[in-house]
């Protein structure tokens, strides 16, 4: 077939091709008449890989970091994180969901893991391969509630994150804690067998165990003093309030300085646009969000930060009642030592 007989069949079938552009134009457009609309909210959520584990003190390396990246994707679509985001937006409170929840479940299972797993069907988890930014997407028919979820999400991985990184310590404490009263007791029952043992045989304290036993006294107050200027230092930090974005651990975070760095270009650009389209133009307005998301990422890292202080405050105020505690204890003990001493001095010259 030569061009002359193909342009010919074509002219002669013309109709039927036009007729099926429009019908597949027709149906395009009546599909997109029918269907509901989609709206998608992703938020973005930043992963700190350089700075050292607060509990651990690790960095992690080049090598295992698509493994790190695809285990925080998997935390942020568990069910724990899902839970987490429900009860943020507290959807478990609209009125008719438990109504929905019976329908759909006749009552099997927990209303917030079915909601839960109602979130998670239209979320989609994305680790980026080029960065450490993970984005959180989640499609809905009302755009504020998509955008609504999306943050609900990054705010309970947050959540689970520092709980995660936590635990452990909590974990170490628990086992101490059990450890040292088991000792405690040890100690206690040594103690008692000691003193009846010197009851019995009428053994008494010597100036070299009083030396001791002031030494020990020395130091505790030593210890006391240096936990309780620890302590007023973590509550100034943690008084300081909206002045703790000028705290040398925040100036000093890599991340914070990232963020704050994309945000003055950010608004230098902003500036540069409003000057030059106006602030109604949808560039700008759209440079506007990210802007507004940047100061949240900014402000939400510095409050990770400045959250530590009042963990600190807390371990610190424990350490000095602590410290105090056994202050008391020692003195106790060792005026009572002195007391036996001066006792048997008196016993002495009635002799």
């Amino acid at each position: 077939m030569n061009l002359h007989q193909f342009l010919t069949v074509l002219r002669a079938r013309f109709k039927v091709v036009v007729l099926v552009l429009l019908a597949t134009v027709a149906a395009i457009v009546a599909a997109s008449l029918v269907l509901p609309k989609r709206y998608t909210a992703t938020a973005a959520v930043v992963l700190d890989v350089r700075s050292p584990d607060p509990v651990s003190g690790t960095i992690l390396h080049a090598m295992v970091m698509p493994g790190y990246m695809a285990t925080q994707r998997d935390i942020i679509s568990s069910d724990r994180v899902a839970q987490t985001a429900v009860r943020l937006l507290k959807l478990d409170e609209r009125p008719g969901t438990k109504q929905q929840w019976l329908e759909s479940t006749q009552g099997k299972g927990s209303l917030m893991a079915w909601l839960a797993g109602g979130l998670q069907k239209k979320l989609d988890v994305k680790p980026s391969r080029e960065s450490n930014v993970i984005d959180i997407s989640y499609s809905a028919g009302d755009p504020a509630f998509a955008a609504a979820v999306a943050n609900a999400f990054a705010q309970a991985y947050i959540d689970a994150s520092i709980e995660l990184r936590t635990e452990p310590a909590r974990q170490y404490a628990r086992w101490f804690g059990e450890q040292d009263k088991g000792l405690r007791e040890n100690l206690e029952k040594a103690q008692a067998r000691l003193s009846e043992h010197q009851q019995k045989y009428g053994i008494v304290a010597s100036d070299e165990r009083l030396d001791s036993e002031a030494a020990k006294l020395n130091d505790l107050s030593a210890q006391l003093t240096v936990v309780q200027g620890q302590a007023a230092e973590s509550r100034g930090k943690l008084r300081s309030g909206s002045a703790s974005s000028s705290l040398p651990e925040v100036v000093q975070n890599p991340l914070i300085h990232t963020l704050k760095a994309d945000v003055a270009r950010q608004e230098a650009k902003l500036q540069e646009l409003a000057g030059n389209l106006g602030k109604n133009h949808p560039q700008y307005q759209r440079m506007e969000s990210e802007l507004a998301s940047l100061k949240q990422r900014l402000d939400a890292e510095t409050r990770l930060i400045t959250s530590g202080f009042g963990t600190a405050t807390a371990v610190s105020k424990d350490k000095e009642a602590e410290l105090a505690a056994a202050m008391a204890a020692q003195k106790q003990k060792l005026l009572g030592m002195r007391q036996a001493r001066d006792e048997l001095a008196t016993l002495q010259r009635d002799v």
